[in-house]
């Protein structure tokens, strides 16, 4: 009994993950599976980022939450991905550690953006308690000298969970 349990809980634990899967198994080259819009890459968030933004134009805010949600979860998902890759190439090849930090900057800003349109979302949906997490998450991965970041905090501040403005200004772009 213990065994079968063991061996349960081993196919669980080591199960793919539909996505994974699919872009682990794919045997085409990398640039050709980075185009395709069913792989797990950025080009996937930003696809559902597009969707969720049609869905909310359209009106259906629950859509386009889903969508949002997805967005934000692949994102995180992407992020952490990158990080482990990129740590466990530290002192064996400098390129790949450099390629996984640009990626994850990129999925960090992906990240941000996906909060930032949950959090306007749920705003209209009058559910601000469900957006402050989002919004202080999104000053916390730009900081708050970020054009994200003040927007987040300025939303922050509209919603009243925050009572002091931020009136820093732009970063110059030397």
């Amino acid at each position: 009994m213990r065994r079968l349990l063991l061996t349960a809980s081993l196919a669980l634990a080591f199960a793919p993950v539909p996505a994974l899967a699919q872009a682990a198994t794919a045997s085409a080259p990398a640039a050709a599976t980075a185009s395709s819009g069913d792989t797990f890459n950025l080009s996937s968030v930003q696809a559902l980022l597009a969707q969720g933004d049609a869905q909310a134009a359209s009106g259906d805010l629950s859509g386009a939450i889903a969508s949002y949600d997805k967005a934000r979860n692949a994102a995180r998902s992407l992020l952490s991905f990158y990080r482990d890759l990129g740590g466990a190439f530290r002192g064996l090849d400098a390129r790949i550690p450099r390629a996984m930090d640009a990626k994850g900057r990129e999925a960090i800003e992906a990240l941000a953006s996906a909060n930032l349109r949950l959090a306007a979302a749920y705003r209209r949906q009058s559910q601000s308690e469900v957006a402050v997490p989002l919004l202080v998450e999104v000053v916390k991965l730009m900081t708050p000298a970020s054009a994200d970041g003040r927007k987040a905090y300025q939303q922050l501040l509209e919603v009243g969970f925050v009572s002091i403005p931020y009136n820093a200004p732009a970063p110059s772009s030397n």
